[in-house]
């Protein structure tokens, strides 16, 4: 549920901080007085799109923000603390948006960086907002489809559906391809197997470069190591070689260390020198033990790597990414095969024209229940909207498979009693199209658990008795969800539980716009305007009242 909403420099509100309250709240107004701008901004935090032109006059940025109680809402919560937007034990969501002059906004759910996908997925599921030109995209099939649809709770179902559709065309569209390219691809596939074949021959393996270029080095360079390992060894182990000149000198001072006390630390420094080059002269044992000198094998090696070089410059890649260049090669034949096999394709479009049409069915089904209940409960709705023996009526037409499924959703009306059904656009006026809208909107926000519903002037078109009924309406689906009403009929406005006046006003050359709570009086006096105009007397006075009390008692 919605409980607060701030505005600073929006359109022509200044500063505006709004408590709400749940049940039925309306919202009145003059023409122009600034009615819409409440719903701009809730539509803004919901992720709409912003415009700079949207920030007052004079100001460098609009800040817009709202507080929801989401207690009511584990999905959301789990949603929300999966992403890390809502604390552990945390039952409010506050969403902040800043837009400046330049362009650029920012939004925040919970003081944290959101996108506005994020905030459209998270607005979803906290408002619906029922504008007052929805009844003219009834008579759009789409759009009485996806009401059908959220009705009978098949969105996902629908979503399926076209994925599985999709499938199945990019089956078909591969198949008529490959019948249609059979010769070209079979030309690619000559060109792709005479490379690969070619390249397989010569086998390359995976680290088999790097290799021979380590032991190609030591096998040119074999003469060179086992002379300098050689002459190492000589050099330290020979009859004038280090390690003897070493002990010469450690005879030399054995003797004198008692004597002279740098002596015997000498002597451990020189212990320490013969430990290092008896290991260096190990090491030199051993490479000279390692080393052969080889020109055959040296030979092979050479030619090996001049084969790898080639082929490389051929494919113009490095040596080392012969055997990756061989699994490519592979890999696109294996394409071309099955992009050529015609047999394998006719399967799987056959498999996801199977699919499509398990999921498409389901959805049908799902469909026909939800169109008898809509149809059923729309038009006893529609009974007390002055439009009494009226009935409405959901067809299903069945169509070819379609990213929709397997039918046409056309809604259908009798607009009297005895009169036959026909499709809505075809039959309704203004006025009935509006009634019917309502009837609609009505019967399906019952059933959505989306807490707040907002109406923008859904009852144009109606007035006297049924507006009085539209109102009842409303205020009776106050006591499922927290229900907001923009209205220009006084009747409605008399409904409300809550009742909120937007009024303009001129601040210097600039125009301002507020919102105020109405007391009981002062919702006397508003009312007697709508049912009077300017002109304010006793007698609309006493017929406001009047309808307020009625509101009340019913």
């Amino acid at each position: 549920m919605l409980l607060a909403l701030s505005l600073r420099d929006f359109v022509i509100v200044e500063k505006l901080n709004l408590n709400f309250q749940s049940g039925f709240t309306v919202l009145t107004g003059e023409t122009g007085a600034g009615k819409s701008i409440t719903l701009d901004a809730i539509g803004l935090l919901l992720g709409d799109k912003a415009d700079y032109g949207q920030i007052r006059t004079g100001a460098k940025e609009a800040q817009l923000s709202a507080l929801f109680d989401i207690s009511a809402l584990p999905d959301l919560q789990n949603q929300l603390r999966e992403q890390g937007l809502l604390e552990e034990g945390s039952e409010e969501l506050s969403i902040r948006r800043i837009i400046d002059a330049k362009g650029k906004n920012r939004s925040f759910i919970n003081n944290q960086a959101a996108t506005l996908t994020q905030l459209k997925a998270v607005g979803e599921q906290l408002i619906d907002i029922h504008g007052q030109n929805a009844h003219h995209s009834l008579n759009q099939e789409s759009a009485q489809r996806n009401l059908l649809d959220a009705f009978a709770g098949s969105l996902p179902q629908a979503e399926a559906v076209k994925q599985h559709y999709q499938r199945w065309n990019n089956a078909r569209k591969a198949l008529n391809e490959a019948q249609n390219q059979a010769e070209n691809i079979a030309i690619e596939r000559e060109r792709l197997e005479w490379q690969f074949n070619e390249l397989n021959r010569l086998e390359p393996k995976s680290g088999e470069w790097e290799n021979l270029s380590q032991t190609h080095g030591s096998l040119a360079h074999a003469a060179d190591l086992l002379q300098a390992a050689e002459q190492t060894g000589e050099y330290i182990d020979g009859d004038n070689g280090m390690q003897r000149q070493l002990y010469r000198c450690r005879k030399l001072l054995e003797n004198l260390q008692n004597i002279e006390p740098r002596f015997a630390e000498s002597l451990n420094m020189l212990a320490s020198i013969e430990a290092e080059l008896s290991e260096i002269s190990t090491n030199m044992r051993d490479v000279a033990n390692r080393v052969e000198i080889n020109p055959e094998e040296l030979a092979e090696q050479e030619r090996r790597m001049g084969e790898l070089m080639g082929m490389a410059r051929k494919y113009r890649v490095e040596p080392e990414e012969l055997p990756a260049k061989l699994q490519e090669l592979n890999e696109q034949l294996q394409t071309l095969h099955d992009a050529a096999d015609i047999t394998a394709l006719e399967a799987a479009v056959a498999q996801s024209e199977a699919e499509y049409m398990e999921a498409a069915q389901k959805l049908s089904e799902q469909r026909r229940q939800a169109a008898a209940k809509l149809g059923r409960e729309t038009t006893e709705h529609m009974q007390h909207l002055a439009m009494k023996g009226a009935q409405f009526h959901i067809e299903l037409l069945p169509s070819a498979p379609a990213a929709h499924g397997l039918e046409h959703v056309q809604y259908q009306v009798s607009a009297n009693k005895g009169s036959p059904l026909r499709p809505l656009n075809k039959v309704a006026s203004g006025g009935e199209l509006a009634r019917i809208s309502l009837s609609i909107q009505v019967v399906t926000s019952q059933y959505t658990h989306v807490p707040t519903l907002i109406f923008d002037e859904v009852d144009t078109g109606i007035g006297g008795g049924v507006a009085e009924t539209v109102g009842r309406a409303l205020r009776s689906l106050g006591k499922q969800h927290q229900v907001l009403a923009i209205t220009h009929l006084p009747q409605v406005a008399a409904c409300g539980e809550n009742h909120w006046q937007v009024r303009k006003h001129s601040e210097g050359e600039q125009t301002a716009s507020e919102i105020n709570v109405l007391d009981d009086t002062l919702r006397i006096e508003e009312i007697a305007r709508m049912l009077g105009g300017e002109t304010i007397t006793d007698t609309t006075r006493n017929h406001a009242a009047e309808l307020l009390e009625m509101a009340a008692s019913k």
